[in-house]
This record gives C-alpha cells, sequence and structure tokens, in this order.
C-alpha cells in the first residue's frame, strides 16, 4: 500500500514538472509504472491504475486548436440557446451584429476560427454570455439598461474581451485538469480496496454542460469581471466611443437587477463595485457622441 503511494505519489511529481508538456507527462508515468512493476513496487494492475491516470492529466494539458475552441463554443452556445430563445427582431440583430463585428476587428484578437457572432436573446432578465470561440449573446433585458450606442458598444466590447482573454477555455482546461486528477485518485482507491470509488467515468463527460452552467448560473470570476471591462474600456477608447458610456449602463443596471435574482445580480460583481473599479484604474476623456450615432441606436431598439 506504501508502495503504491509512493509510486503514485511520483507520477503526481512528474505531472507538476511536466505541465507544460502533455507528452512528456504521459511518458513520465508510463515509464515510471513500467519502472515499478519490473522492480516489485506494484502490481501490474496498480502500474496500469497510473498510466490512466497520467494519461488522462496529459490529455487535460494538451493545448486546445482554434478548431477546438470553436466547436466547444458551439457546443455551449447550444445549450444556451435551449435555454434561451433568440428575439426574433432582424433589424435589431443587424446592427448588434454590424457593432460587434465592428469592434470585434478593432480588438486585441480581430481573428479566430469562424468569426465572431452576436446574437439578441429574448429575454427581460439583465445579461450577457460570452462562450469559448467568439459566440456573444446579448438579452433584451440587457440592452433596455443601455441608453446610448456607446453604452451597447462597451457591453458587447466586454464580452469580447472575456474571449479575448480566453476566459472561458480557462474555465474549461481547469475542469478538465481536475477531472483528469480525480481519475488519478479514484484509481487509487480501487487499488486500494474502495470499490465504491472503483467506477471510472469517462475522462471528459459532462465538461460542456458544466462550463455552461458555470456561465449561465455562477459567471466568470470577479478578477475575470474586472479584466474584461478594462478591455472594453481600451477598446471603446480605440473606436471614438465614450467609455463612461460603459459606467452610464452599469448605473442603470444598478438600478433594475434584482438582489439574489437568476440574471446578472448573480453572474457578475456588483455594479457599483465594478464602477469603483474602472474609475480607479480609468481617466476618460470627453467624447462627443455624433446625433447619427444616437439616432441609429433609438431606431435600432425601436420595441424591444
Amino acid at each position: 500500500m506504501k508502495r503504491f503511494l509512493l509510486i503514485t505519489g511520483i507520477a503526481a511529481m512528474a505531472i507538476m514538472a511536466f505541465t507544460s508538456c502533455s507528452t512528456l507527462v504521459d511518458t513520465a508515468g508510463t515509464l515510471g509504472s513500467m519502472l515499478g512493476e519490473q522492480k516489485g513496487l506494484i502490481t501490474s494492475e496498480q502500474g496500469d491504475s497510473i498510466r490512466k491516470g497520467t494519461t488522462a492529466v496529459a490529455k487535460s494539458l494538451e493545448e486546445f486548436t482554434p478548431e477546438q475552441e470553436y466547436y466547444i463554443g458551439r457546443a455551449v452556445g447550444a445549450v444556451v440557446l435551449s435555454r434561451y430563445r433568440v428575439y426574433e427582431n432582424a433589424q435589431l440583430n443587424d446592427y448588434v451584429n454590424i457593432l460587434g463585428q465592428t469592434l470585434a476587428a478593432a480588438s486585441d484578437k480581430p481573428e479566430i476560427f469562424g468569426g465572431y457572432h452576436f446574437l439578441v436573446l429574448d429575454s427581460g432578465d439583465i445579461n450577457a454570455f460570452a462562450t469559448p470561440g467568439g459566440h456573444i449573446f446579448v438579452t433584451r433585458g440587457l440592452i433596455r439598461c443601455c441608453r446610448l450606442e456607446d453604452a451597447l458598444a462597451a457591453v458587447l466590447a466586454h464580452e469580447i474581451g472575456h474571449v479575448q482573454l480566453r476566459h472561458g477555455m480557462q474555465s474549461i482546461e481547469k475542469a478538465r485538469t481536475t477531472q483528469a486528477l480525480t481519475i488519478i485518485a479514484t484509481e487509487g482507491a480501487k487499488n486500494l480496496g474502495s470499490s465504491e470509488v472503483a467506477q471510472l467515468t469517462d475522462t471528459f463527460s459532462g465538461v460542456i454542460s458544466d462550463i455552461t452552467n458555470s456561465l449561465i448560473n455562477n459567471g466568470y470570476s470577479r478578477a475575470f469581471e474586472y479584466q474584461a471591462d478594462q478591455a472594453s474600456v481600451a477598446l471603446v477608447n480605440r473606436l471614438g466611443y465614450n467609455p463612461q458610456g460603459l459606467i452610464d449602463m452599469l448605473k442603470v443596471m444598478g438600478k433594475n437587477i434584482k438582489k439574489g435574482g437568476m440574471d446578472f445580480a448573480k453572474t457578475h460583481p456588483d455594479p457599483n463595485d465594478r464602477i469603483k473599479e474602472i474609475q480607479g484604474r480609468q481617466n476618460f476623456t470627453p467624447v462627443v457622441e455624433p446625433n447619427v450615432r444616437q439616432e441609429r441606436f433609438m431606431a435600432a431598439i425601436a420595441g424591444i
């Protein structure tokens, strides 16, 4: 028993040592377990358990390709659309897409596999979602909190910030690694005689739905939200929008969200905290909004 724990510990140390290269993690686990078997330190079953664990972790450490990010984002987006209806308003969706694509083209990550996609959701909830791979959703309820195009631009820029900073992918990568490490624990428990935890599930089963539930029900971390706010301010500044629009929108939002509700209040930091964080880091230069900008905004949101 002690020998198995020792070999498992060695495998875990190999994982920590080679987290930058999944191939080396897999190789280290395989060689370590084979050596343990040859020396009689562990049984063949225990060696197989170590190899399963290190292989799982190796898979969890592989870098996602742009194509994988896109299709993961599509899968997450599909779950979002199973919970929210699309707002069937071609004029508003076209407007949001033109505005979003303009912002995305000027962002720090303008080119992604499959491109950016923007869609309005038919919900009074005050919320917005950014999935991996550039799928961005915004509710009618959140658009109603915007009084100017500058404010809506800041909202979309915030979600683009989540994409360019890979916040969604970071969450998935963490979940994959955690699940892989769990396999090591369950395999170890099996060899130590605990049949209750001996059954293993597929390494990555349920990851997409887990991340989607986190995205919709819990939101990104406070640190991620603040980072996306800073990215939003930088992006709207770059295009000549008034970054004060983000603060104005947050003020309106603060008056409309319900504490303990299922929308923005649950998935984002308190609007007042976000305002303080933004103002503490930025000195805004006054911007005069062109009349045409407000005219097209009001025409697009009519009736929502």
